[in-house]
């Protein structure tokens, strides 16, 4: 009935993360109760973040800017099947983003990104509340809708009271409302791969979040009002065409367009550069289950006149 589940990454050689690490306890066949440093159900990506469990050498950048992947905090909540074999849900309540710490941590360019608080030295101001729901009836289909809601953190608020409006009005305005929805699907059917994911993050109070966040000269933050990311991919293990065997050979290509800037308080213009498209092309070489061998060809653009940027990525990824 009791498990205890951790990771521990190496990341770009230099670093080590614990990237989940919770207690988990079997009530009964539908109900688990977690508690730990839990990896935030949205998306695919997040959850399933292993460089052996998706195409390209890098993630998604969708998953970078939208849903800050890896993206876990402290929390704790329940897992279960609504139904067996067909439909199962996640629901945390959670410490929520790291908003304010002295200087600002979310921006118009990085989204949340900056402000993950990865478990070290977490506070929490305000619980968020995070779930999914999948359903997996249909062999090879794989939809969840995922939702994250809730108020960005602030050490302002530590040590104020209640009845204190002047200081409670500044601390609210170090913080901000966040509202996300997340839709993905995943399908595959003999060597063809399908996988697409859709979020839309409606954000409140960014008016006074900017201007109490300004710059030295004045100048105030450029946090959107909602932000938006979807990508649509499709690969094939050409493999299957020639022989019986547990390698893949997956040619695959993926378009992704996120936009920081979905939508502004009056007072802002929108950033046209935060407005981004990738393209990415490539193949995956799967040489065992646990190990993987990458390159692909990466095109960015965005809503300026700029020109078009390439990128060429390779790489190889181990899990064990």
């Amino acid at each position: 009935r009791t498990q205890f589940v951790t990771e521990v990454e190496l990341e770009h050689v230099e670093e080590v993360y614990i990237e989940q690490a919770w207690l988990q306890y079997k009530v009964n066949d539908f109900v688990n109760f977690r508690t730990g440093l839990v990896l935030i159900p949205m998306g695919l990506i997040n959850e399933y973040h292993e460089p052996t469990t998706f195409n390209g050498v890098e993630r998604p950048m969708v998953d970078k800017y939208i849903t800050p992947s890896t993206w876990r905090e402290i929390g704790l909540g329940f897992t279960g099947d609504i139904l067996p074999a067909s439909l199962r849900y996640q629901a945390y309540l959670v410490n929520g983003f790291n908003g304010y710490d002295g200087e600002a941590n979310f921006n118009g360019s990085s989204g949340f990104r900056g402000g993950r608080q990865k478990g070290i030295e977490s506070y929490i101001s305000s619980a968020n509340f995070t779930g999914k729901v999948e359903y997996y009836g249909i062999r090879g289909l794989n939809v969840g809708l995922s939702g994250y809601f809730g108020k960005s953190q602030s050490m302002l608020y530590d040590g104020v009271a209640k009845d204190d409006d002047d200081a409670m009005r500044i601390a609210d305005s170090s913080a901000i409302g966040i509202s996300m929805l997340g839709l993905d699907a995943r399908y595959q059917y003999q060597g063809l791969e399908l996988r697409g994911q859709f979020y839309y993050a409606g954000l409140s109070n960014t008016d006074q979040y900017n201007e109490f966040t300004a710059d030295l000269d004045g100048t105030p933050n450029d946090l959107g009002s909602a932000m938006m990311g979807y990508y649509a991919e499709a690969g094939y293990n050409v493999l299957r065409l020639f022989s019986n065997t547990d390698k893949k050979l997956v040619p695959f290509i993926r378009y992704s367009n996120y936009n920081t800037h979905a939508a502004v308080e009056d007072t802002y213009t929108k950033n046209k550069a935060y407005n981004r498209n990738v393209i990415t092309t490539g193949l995956t070489f799967q040489l065992a289950k646990g190990a993987v061998l990458k390159t692909d060809m990466q095109f960015f653009s965005d809503g300026t006149d700029a020109d078009t940027k390439y990128q060429f990525n390779a790489g190889f990824g181990v899990m064990f």
